[in-house]
């Protein structure tokens, strides 16, 4: 109870909104069958049961808009209707039913020139979200969108379609960003990067932490209680998070492609094992709640919406012919540390090749795609870091819980890459908490073999707070590793991208501090990968 009461106060606190109602009190409900809609959107089937209509105390639309995988002639719509977000039973103080929401897709802000709309059902199985799969738009083009539920208006947010596959595309402009722990800062990065004015935003997992932690002093921001255990635990850890006012913003501002790591769930986890000895349910039970609510607060299409403790999340994002997109995800489906847990030196099971980090489905759809890609660049979007980190010479130890426990993996898709020289290869990673520019190597024994492709590693938009440490603790293991082009281990912050045919240029932004709720933000590096040639070089 007390992470619910800390948390409901610091949401009331940061967003000046009026008091909201608790539970379902104060909603004015009616029976329906008009506006129902031909489907369920994340359900395909129409509904069993006549859609409500309801009149708000207070706005419902509290976790704000978002949009998502944006396709040449489609976008995924999300809001989740929720007054009074952090209810103790997790569903956001709504009634049992299905309640029709309205929404409208535009070519102004100003909603004069409505270019779709329709009703879509939010479903008490799904804590009320909405996902709205809008089809038929014209490709490369800006649009805004809001939904309605009773007499309430959602914010406005804005999106955009990919350009027409094969189109010729002169820039695209992203940022990607991973780890951002509620009680450990305030999200600072956001403005900046909506002030950026991007045409998406790329996270590359840990959206939420299963567990909390004092390290900020600050209680607008603190979170206490244990581990996340069942589903409305995940889901009111969403919406804790999803009440921040600059990661509202900056869903609103542009259209997001996520993928997960490990802390949707548990930490560390891997596959079906989980590392935690005080987990407090098995690993398949966390994996049921954590993916469900993931899929209830993320921009997803339908379907993605998890069956138990599988769900679907590796797809692909293409941008004309400048750049593809290969969101993986590499956590559900990889072999459980085949050496160990930890830093490990490593074993012949390291090597075996039916250890895997993506699953044997999701590699051959990986190398298809990459085969099959047309694009100018092929970015890899994923969750670990792929380029190796040697911890000490000897005996030769490694951080088993990224690529590094996977090397006969790693090495099966850098020379594949390599083997059909697939075009300006980027691998965009998170977790670390840290930021690193990699060079992939055929060989990472030795140095002077080729440089396959190019990875940057994404610091942290909050976890660790101000510093973290992780420069003392890295630090002495750099110069055992010369394709690590740049380290840092103690600033927050994201990466900008911008891309052309020519060039790919990332400015590696930080932020002064998450301990404030604003902060200046300034470049703490630039790094430009050429067409053609592989490898990163600092400007």
């Amino acid at each position: 109870m007390a992470t619910i009461q800390t948390a409901r106060a610091a949401f009331e606190k940061r967003l000046t909104r009026r008091s909201v109602v608790a539970g379902s009190a104060g909603l004015v409900v009616a029976t329906s069958l008009a506006g129902r809609p031909t489907r369920v959107l994340g359900q395909g089937t129409p509904e069993a049961t006549p859609v409500g209509t309801l009149g708000f105390a207070s706005s419902p639309f509290t976790l704000g808009v978002a949009s998502g995988d944006p396709l040449p002639d489609s976008v995924v719509l999300w809001t989740r209707l929720a007054p009074d977000p952090l209810a103790d039973d997790g569903l956001g103080g709504m009634p049992g039913m299905p309640v029709g929401v309205r929404w409208e897709l535009a070519d102004d802000d100003a909603f004069r020139q409505i270019v779709q709309s329709g009703t879509a059902t939010a479903s008490p199985t799904l804590a009320h979200s909405v996902h709205v799969d809008v089809t038929g738009l014209a490709p490369g083009r800006t649009y805004f969108y809001r939904f309605m539920a009773g007499n309430e208006v959602s914010p406005t947010g804005r999106t955009r379609t990919a350009p027409a596959p094969g189109t010729a595309v002169d820039r695209l402009r992203f940022a990607f960003a991973s780890c951002q722990k509620y009680e450990d800062g305030f999200f600072t990065s956001y403005p900046h990067i909506v002030a950026d004015d991007p045409d998406l935003v790329v996270f590359l997992g840990d959206y939420i932490y299963e567990y909390a932690s004092a390290d900020l002093d600050d209680p607008v921001r603190a979170i206490t209680g244990g581990k996340l255990a069942v589903l409305s635990d995940f889901r009111n850890r969403h919406a804790t998070y999803k009440t921040d006012a600059d990661l509202q913003a900056a869903h609103a501002a542009a259209p997001w492609i996520v993928t997960w790591d490990d802390h949707e769930v548990t930490n560390d986890y891997s596959g079906g094992e989980v590392i935690d000895d005080d987990a407090p349910v098995s690993v398949t039970d966390l994996r049921v709640a954590g993916y469900q609510a993931y899929y209830e607060h993320l921009p997803l299409r339908p379907s993605s919406m998890p069956t138990g403790p599988d769900m679907q999340l590796y797809r692909r994002v293409t941008w004309g012919d400048l750049a593809e997109f290969q969101v993986l995800d590499t956590r559900q489906y990889r072999t459980p540390f085949p050496f160990g847990y930890g830093e490990q030196p490593r074993t012949p099971a390291a090597f075996d090749p039916a250890t895997t980090m993506t699953g044997p489905s999701q590699e051959r759809w990986l190398l298809q795609g990459l085969d099959d890609s047309a694009a100018r660049w092929n970015v890899i979007a994923q969750g670990v870091m792929m380029g190796e980190l040697l911890h000490q010479g000897d005996p030769e130890i490694y951080w088993t819980d990224a690529w590094d426990g996977y090397p006969d993996a790693r090495n099966r898709i850098l020379s594949h890459i390599m083997s059909r020289g697939i075009s300006n290869p980027v691998v965009i990673t998170g977790d670390w908490h840290s930021t690193f520019v990699n060079d992939l190597k055929a060989s990472f024994e030795d140095e002077d073999s080729l440089t396959v492709g190019t990875e940057f590693v994404v610091t942290s938009i909050s976890s660790n707070g101000d510093g973290g440490g992780y420069q003392d603790y890295y630090g002495p293991m750099i110069p055992l590793n010369p394709h690590i082009r740049l380290f840092d281990g103690d600033r927050r912050g994201y990466q900008r991208v911008e891309v052309t045919p020519d060039a790919w240029r990332v400015d590696v932004q930080m932020v002064d501090t998450v301990l404030s709720e604003t902060s200046a933000a300034s470049t703490f590096a630039s790094f430009v990968v050429e067409n053609g040639t592989a490898g990163a070089q600092q400007l």
